[in-house]
């Protein structure tokens, strides 16, 4: 199926593109997040004269998504979790409980933008972890992760 890109996703393209994907991703993903449009003659035409708008919008929410990043960036995340004698974690740090820690700090954060390139934190100390505030701002905050003795 071909779609007009309303906005830009990863590894597919940038905002007004024409491209083809599977029909699946585009009907349960792309056109209902507000992602996409199917590439009609009508849909053409009509994307052109709102292009400039469209544009307008993706720049402010870079810009926004950028102040936002400077503000983030080098921002140390501290959590206490249970854990044992030798430094491991009785469960894990996710995304979930990173989220809701920089939400506390004042930065309104979804758990789906936290990048955990290693996976779960399962040890006491210091992790490095990513937050994709946009498609193109990604910014390192530091995790530390403190035992708490049972």
């Amino acid at each position: 199926m071909q779609i007009i890109l309303l906005d830009k996703v990863v590894n597919l393209g940038n905002l007004g593109e024409i491209v083809r994907v599977k029909d699946g991703y585009a009907r349960n993903f792309l056109i209902p997040s507000g992602r996409a449009r199917r590439a009609t003659e009508a849909a053409k035409q009509e994307f052109e004269a709102r292009r400039a708008e469209l544009e307008k919008a993706a720049a402010a929410k870079l810009a926004e998504a950028q102040a936002v990043g400077e503000r983030l960036a080098g921002h140390v995340c501290k959590l206490t979790q249970k854990a044992g004698v030798d430094g491991r974690l009785f469960g894990s740090v996710t995304n979930a409980d990173i989220a809701e820690e920089i939400t506390k700090a004042g930065f309104p954060v979804a758990k789906v933008q936290i990048r955990m390139p290693n996976g779960h934190i399962k040890v006491v100390g210091d992790s490095t972890v990513g937050v994709a505030l946009h498609t193109d701002v990604v910014v390192d905050i530091t995790v530390s992760v403190y035992g708490e003795s049972v």
